[in-house]
């Protein structure tokens, strides 16, 4: 008997009308009937950490680390009601200042306390917490203090001078600004110049003891916060979650994890390094605050992550593959050969025993004794849960850290619209290597077809384009109803990912429907919009640019403007045609270092680069299939015609960084 994993609770349909085909509605197997109850003490972002207060006052609550005498220590811990006392007082100085229920407080800066501190303080008082973001490029903080009419802003010692930087006309609106540590004398002057009052966390702190203020908690129809990710083009997209919905998914995983014997304690503790101005980050926390558990926050250097995970030994990881590669990678480039050959053997034997169906922990506790627990203590040592989100694990990599980390491996498959996760693993089944599980508890998902792609939700293996509805969809985009009304049709949030559902009920991620692709470090690039702008350089006669989700940079096939390529040739004492001129090695590198200083001039982020490029002489044709009649470029097409060169570059460029 196959085991199933979601239940299909309404048939697909066919498509007519101009409408297409979609699958089968999927929910978990929980919810099989009808979405469970809520949980009846808890309907707000609030009451997750208000409850715990009362439960687990003693419990610590944040962890960081401080800097002394040149190097970063031990872990330093706040309890429940340590924090929630800083909580009151943050509030209350909000207040003082003129913040009223609905108004929105920006929180700019790596995570540390003070984050969280900013964020419970917001909720307190029914502000709305809206995280600043800036990978999402140099403009965004601007765009989004407008957009979101953000009043106050706590922010990063480091990143006050963004705020005070002229080009940042949107911050001449915030009333004030507080910042994480302590200010110099001349960044207040500055910023009674701009007519803003700013002030350092401990006279935010005495603020808030000398104004106390009753606080307003909000109510489940409230907005929490509004978060906001990359558009495809232009600017950021404000996703509004309401109390509720955050409320929901917390239950949501409550409910999921109580049917698996290993429990979730008051001991775990969750090394938190992915943005908190990601949702996965932010909801992994406020699950752990509602389990009075710990959250540690890593000290702001992940290429020094290995010392965090030593110090603070996590018993909980999430995170972009890299971390998890690199931490492993170094336990295995330590061994020396015979010790790998024995390593090897191992990992074969105990992977065998977990494909017949053992639990990872008993397929073989004589290889984890011998080979894996070094592994094990590379990660701190008291690992027993490793999801992975934000871009898809590689089979390989999956594989290897479920037989060699001594802990549960899952990945999960989520969008900020979904309020995280949307669907989620189980722990010790293999079946669901390389795929991102079922379906969560308050989620239902189906596939929609995709006609010019071939997808169908009906065809044998069903694909299409992943839609998802329930109680943790997001309530809209802010001040944008029509792309709103465009993501929304019928209930179903249409996420844009293509995907495959297993016979198991497992969903697969295959594709991409809009060329927005994730890197491996988990950063969206818009494919067409690096297109139009790489585009505009001289010796560019047109480009198609090309990124991975298991690699960390971007290549290019560059067709090249002849005019321009041979007035180079002329001047730098080349001969030739232009088909030979376009294979010199130095014409390569040229054209890489004019795509370089386009990118610089138009102030792309380091990842939106390009490394690597194939160049071109003749046009992207129509004849070969690569493009449409409208010169659309053809993507799956283009892919598969430069395959080849395309894994060249990636080799060239594996061997030079080292992996």
């Amino acid at each position: 008997m196959m085991k199933v994993f979601a239940a299909a609770v309404e048939e697909g349909k066919a498509g007519e009308n101009g409408k297409p085909s979609v699958g089968p509605v999927y929910r978990n197997l929980l919810s099989k009937n009808e979405f469970p109850p809520p949980d009846p003490d808890i309907s707000t972002a609030w009451d997750l950490f208000s409850v715990s207060v009362k439960k687990y006052p003693d419990n610590r609550m944040l962890g960081w680390r401080e800097f002394v005498n040149g190097k970063y220590g031990g872990y330093e811990w706040k309890t429940y009601k340590q924090v929630n006392e800083e909580v009151l007082r943050i509030g209350s100085a909000l207040r003082a200042s003129g913040a009223e229920p609905g108004c929105r407080v920006g929180v700019y800066g790596a995570n540390c306390p003070e984050w969280t501190v900013a964020m419970e303080a917001c909720a307190a008082h029914s502000l709305v917490c809206v995280p600043l973001y800036d990978t999402l490029g140099p403009n965004a903080v601007n765009f989004i203090i407008d957009h979101a009419e953000v009043d106050f802003v706590f922010v990063q010692d480091k990143k006050v001078k963004e705020l005070l930087n002229p080009s940042c006309n949107a911050a001449g609106r915030l009333k004030a600004f507080v910042c994480f540590t302590s200010l110099a004398n001349e960044v207040k002057d500055r910023a009674a110049e701009l007519g803003m009052k700013a002030y350092s966390w401990q006279e935010f702190l005495v603020m808030g003891e000398e104004n106390q203020t009753e606080i307003v908690p909000p109510q489940p129809f409230n907005i929490c916060t509004i978060m906001y990710t990359s558009g495809t083009s232009g600017d950021p997209k404000g996703v509004v979650l309401t109390h509720d919905i955050v409320a929901s998914f917390v239950r949501g995983m409550d409910l999921f994890m109580e049917q698996f014997e290993d429990k979730m304690t008051v001991d775990d503790v969750y090394l938190s390094f992915l943005p908190l101005a990601h949702i996965l980050d932010r909801v992994i926390e406020e699950y752990f605050f509602s389990k009075g558990a710990s959250v540690g926050y890593y000290h702001g250097d992940l290429n020094a992550l290995r010392d965090d995970l030593m110090e603070l030994k996590p018993t909980f990881l999430a995170g972009v593959p890299r971390v998890c590669n690199s931490g492993i990678v170094k336990a295995l480039d330590e061994l020396n050969p015979i010790r790998r050959r024995v390593f090897d053997f191992l990992y074969k034997y105990k992977l065998g025993w977990m494909n017949l169906g053992y639990k990872q922990k008993n397929s073989s506790p004589l290889a984890d004794l011998l080979a894996f627990r070094k592994v094990k203590a590379k990660l701190g040592g008291r690992l027993r849960l490793i999801v992975s989100g934000g871009a898809p694990l590689s089979s390989e990599v999956e594989e290897f850290l479920r037989v060699t980390c001594c802990a549960f491996v899952l990945q999960g498959y989520g969008l900020t619209e979904c309020c995280g996760p949307a669907t989620l693993g189980f722990p010790d089944e293999m079946c669901m290597m390389g795929a991102v599980g079922a379906p969560a508890v308050y989620t239902e998902v189906r596939l929609e077809e995709v006609p010019d792609m071939g997808y169908n939700p009906l065809g044998e293996p069903p694909c299409g384009e992943i839609c998802v509805k329930g109680k943790t969809l997001f309530a809209g985009y802010y001040k944008n109803p029509q792309l709103t009304t465009e993501s929304i049709q019928d209930g179903w949030f249409h996420t844009g990912d293509i995907g495959q559902i297993l016979p198991n009920g497992v969903i697969k991620v295959i594709d991409r429907k809009k060329n927005l692709i994730k890197l491996s470090q988990g950063e969206y690039i818009a494919l067409e919009h690096l297109e139009n702008v790489f585009g505009i350089t001289p010796i560019v006669d047109d480009i198609w640019v090309y990124g991975d989700s298991f690699k960390p940079t971007l290549v290019a096939v560059v067709v090249l403007h002849e005019e321009n390529t041979m007035k180079w040739a002329n001047s730098n004492g080349y001969k030739g045609s232009f088909p030979e001129i376009c294979c010199l090695e130095q014409l390569r590198q040229h054209v890489l270092l004019e795509l370089k200083s386009t990118g610089e001039r138009n102030k792309l982020r380091g990842f939106e680069y390009i490394k690597g490029v194939i160049l071109e002489s003749k046009p992207f044709d129509i004849e070969k299939d690569l493009v449409t009649a409208t010169l659309k470029k053809k993507r799956n097409k283009l892919l598969k015609y430069y395959q080849a060169e395309i894994d060249g570059l990636y080799q060239k460029s594996g061997a030079k960084r080292g992996h």
